[in-house]
């Protein structure tokens, strides 16, 4: 039975990852997947490393199979040791030489040209994945506590309140795309989405404001374990929230504004 099971995770897994052939660099990424011969391992995160350059990947602070069965470990994997690492890759290789070879990459995504569809994707492919990986931790889920807590019941009435925005939101989006919990320029707590690998720090973004929480619903985040039960990744994502590190990047934002 695993045999089979493999055949038809490779399968899926092709039939998602599909490559735009007159770009060099690609929105969505095209990874080599194991044959049916092949026997499937699980990795390593700190095996990944990327090229020299700017930026690196940031360590994923826990094995693969830590966050299952909200993110299986062949999910987490593929998504951290491929598709995260070829947008890394991918930014390096574009900025190099350029003004934004040194700068943040916060920095890069306020300012970039939303014409620029490579440093576009590939710098909003690193950044939030980066802020992807810290919102989710093993053991961890439940509600938030310390200032998030009276944040989150001050700016939606209650806890509950919140959840219920948030899923709403996520649940509406079509296709690929990202759903935050920001703060805005005032000091509020707010929730919205972006499309493909847009996010909240863009020029052309609906809501703007720093991200402190991310969800991703491109396909091959969840695909895996869900199929077309998106819904499902959704509520499972609120068991692996990171709410201790949601907490520590709310009070830095509220330290960059004074």
């Amino acid at each position: 039975m695993k045999k089979y099971y493999f055949l038809i995770t490779n399968i899926v897994l092709i039939s998602l990852l599909i490559s735009c052939k007159n770009k060099k660099f690609t929105e969505v990424v095209e990874v080599p997947l194991p044959t049916a011969q092949e026997k499937v391992s699980i990795g390593f995160p700190d095996d990944v490393k990327a090229d020299p350059g700017s930026f690196q990947l940031e360590k994923l602070p826990y094995p693969y199979d830590a966050l299952a069965p909200t993110v299986s470990p062949l999910t987490l994997e593929t998504h951290y040791s491929k598709h995260y690492l070829t947008y890394t890759n991918n930014l390096n290789e574009l900025i190099a030489g350029t003004e934004y070879e040194n700068q943040s990459i916060e920095n890069i995504l306020s300012k970039l040209d939303l014409n620029n569809a490579d440093l576009r994707n590939n710098a909003g492919g690193y950044y939030n994945h980066s802020l992807y990986w810290k919102s989710m931790a093993p053991n961890t889920g439940g509600k938030p506590t310390d200032t998030l807590a009276s944040v989150i019941n001050r700016d939606f009435g209650s806890y509950e309140n919140f959840v219920t925005s948030f899923k709403a939101e996520a649940t509406n989006q079509f296709g690929s795309a990202w759903t935050w919990l920001i703060v805005d320029k005032y000091g509020k707590l707010k929730v919205t989405s972006t499309q493909n690998q847009d996010n909240p720090l863009m020029k052309n973004a609906a809501i703007p404001g720093t991200p402190i929480l991310a969800l991703d619903l491109w396909e091959h985040a969840y695909y895996l374990g869900y199929q077309y039960r998106r819904r499902n990744y959704i509520d499972s994502f609120f068991n692996v929230i990171n709410w201790k590190k949601i907490n520590e990047n709310y009070e830095a934002s509220q330290r960059k504004r004074y």
